[in-house]
């Protein structure tokens, strides 16, 4: 897989899904979102980073909890996005909202700038996950928080036909490991390799409701991550495309509404300390050595 391929599907791709996404996924991804920002807890005058932030869906309620002695900064690949972010902002006069066009491993911002950095849903579209984790760590405080959210087992995921459905009409680039990341606890040891501290993980379980198969459609390829492909079909394409997710999910319709099942995994962690954080241990430590160091210069003068 080419990593500048994918970051350039993720990037155009989500500028098509830019308009769609809000009001076609905003209440799916509630429950998700909701949790992740509880168990962040961004503080009144805190700086909160919100990275693959989207148009704000995070960003907007960290920034009511920060208050206006707090800041959000949210970063998003794509134009789209960030544009429709900053409109939001604007109408809501949040001078201290700021939204940036920036790629989540590499960001353009200095070491520590903020307390909480957040990444919901947008972690599996990253090339190098870890990467764009040392990057969260290295924006980050030591002693800050990080949240993330993920989508959960594939299996559990009733909507995950849609990668499947797609590759079979083009080699579409997108998210070939989109679920790695919600398997086990992968997330979860991941962290732990980073050396965080305090990592703790709850799973979601949940349905995304459909009021119907337009609905479900418009969700799964207008507004999510395989809008690119979705724009590339003729329309004898879209119609066979359509009929195959339709089928896929036919199991959860209730009427001529769609309940498809959806598991999330939220995984909270505090970074560790730097240097000012170590600066007692290590002046214990210091101490210790210098006792044993007299010792044993004692000893060798009374000999």
């Amino acid at each position: 897989m080419d990593r500048r391929l994918q970051r350039r599907v993720q990037r155009y791709g989500w500028d098509l899904a830019a308009d769609a996404y809000e009001p076609l996924w905003q209440p799916l991804l509630a429950a998700a979102q909701a949790k992740l920002l509880a168990c962040a807890a961004p503080a009144p005058g805190e700086r909160v980073l919100d990275v693959a932030c989207g148009t704000g869906l995070v960003t907007f309620p960290a920034l009511d909890l920060v208050g206006p002695n707090g800041e959000v900064v949210g970063i998003d690949l794509s134009a789209a996005m960030i544009g429709r972010a900053r409109a939001r902002a604007a109408r809501r006069n949040a001078s201290n909202a700021k939204f940036e066009r920036m790629d989540a491993e590499h960001l353009l911002l200095p070491d520590g700038g903020f307390d909480v950095c957040m990444c919901a849903l947008g972690l599996m579209y990253t090339p190098d996950p870890e990467q764009a984790l040392r990057e969260m760590q290295r924006a980050t405080k030591p002693g800050g928080r990080v949240g993330l959210a993920v989508w959960g087992e594939r299996s559990n995921c009733g909507w995950s036909s849609v990668f499947s459905i797609v590759d079979d009409e083009v080699k579409s680039e997108v998210c070939p490991l989109f679920f790695q990341l919600g398997q086990s606890n992968t997330l979860s040891q991941l962290c732990r390799k980073l050396g965080w501290g305090a990592v703790h993980e709850q799973r979601i379980t949940t349905t995304l409701d459909h009021a119907g198969a337009q609905e479900a459609c418009d969700a799964a390829f207008v507004g999510g991550p395989v809008a690119l492909a979705w724009s590339r079909f003729n329309d004898a394409t879209k119609e066979r495309v359509r009929a195959k997710y339709l089928d896929s999910i036919d199991p959860w319709r209730s009427g001529l509404s769609f309940h498809v099942p959806a598991e999330f995994v939220v995984v909270t962690a505090t970074l560790p300390p730097g240097l000012d954080g170590q600066l007692p241990a290590i002046a214990a430590r210091i101490a210790q050595v210098a006792d044993r160091e007299d010792s044993s210069s004692c000893g060798d003068e009374s000999r």
